[in-house]
């Protein structure tokens, strides 16, 4: 199975980077680059599509919702999954492996199955149309897999600090907050940069909830449509997809090494 995987593997990675550089490259090209020598290389630079990309498609407004709905529903995420995944598992009660099963069924229950009732209670709270619904959403939808992930570190932390804890005289709730917490902060940052990279490029939810208000991934979504009514500027459209995409490769690059240990550190466990 090695030997399959690993060729498919590398194979999938160099397709990925090939489309990636093959994208930035046509944002720099004309339109007329892009159609008549696609493969080439652009003659000049053309920065200016950037530009002409962020002012057109109104991306600082999209760019502002989404940097506000990551972090927020990251941290939000974080606040909720890891006490829950604590407890879970490192306390022993008689719910506490239906309570995690239930949790590991929630990964795999698609969007689409529970949109309206979400929309639902979503109108009734009046939360329609406002960044504050569409974070309790990500939120609650990102849940399953942080409890699921977090309850993995916490259950290969030693026993024997709680128990060092204890004697010193520490609670359940200090001994969670100063020692068991530090501990895992691997794998929370891992979390935060998995949330991250799904909610950033999130539109099912987005586009069922907001309608005045957009994310980046509507502002491009947007943009794409109003190219095919104003005509077709194919090397502009690739800059606004670059637009979208490149703060996330800056992210991964950034803080690959820490995420790999994460999950590495988790599933190893």
């Amino acid at each position: 199975m090695r030997f399959l995987l690993m060729p498919l593997a590398w194979s999938l990675a160099l397709f990925d980077l090939f489309v990636v550089g093959w994208m930035a490259l046509s944002s720099l090209k004309t339109t007329r680059e892009v159609v008549q020598d696609p493969w080439e290389l652009p003659a000049s630079p053309q920065w200016g599509n950037y530009t002409e990309a962020w002012t057109s498609a109104a991306f600082g407004d999209g760019v502002l919702t989404s940097l506000t709905l990551v972090t927020g529903s990251g941290l939000g995420t974080i606040l909720l999954a890891a006490p829950a995944a604590y407890v879970l598992s490192r306390f022993r009660w008689r719910l506490s492996g239906p309570v995690t099963v239930f949790f590991a069924v929630g990964l795999g229950i698609p969007g689409p199955a529970i949109m309206i009732p979400i929309y639902l209670g979503l109108d009734r709270l009046g939360l329609i149309d406002t960044v504050g619904g569409l974070l309790i959403v990500y939120v609650a939808t990102n849940l399953p897999f942080a409890v699921f992930f977090l309850t993995a570190f916490f259950s290969s932390l030693p026993a024997e600090l709680e128990e060092a804890a204890a004697i010193d005289g520490s609670g359940p709730y200090r001994t969670y907050l100063r020692i068991m917490l530090p501990l895992t902060r691997s794998g929370l940052l891992a979390l935060f940069i998995l949330q991250a990279i799904g909610d950033w490029g999130e539109t099912f939810f987005a586009l069922s909830f907001l309608q005045e208000k957009k994310t980046i991934s509507l502002t491009l979504l947007n943009f794409i449509q109003t190219m095919q009514y104003t005509g077709a500027r194919w090397s502009v459209l690739f800059a606004g997809i670059c637009i979208v995409v490149i703060p996330l490769l800056l992210l991964y690059l950034w803080m690959s090494s820490r995420l790999i240990e994460g999950i590495a550190a988790g599933y190893g466990k």
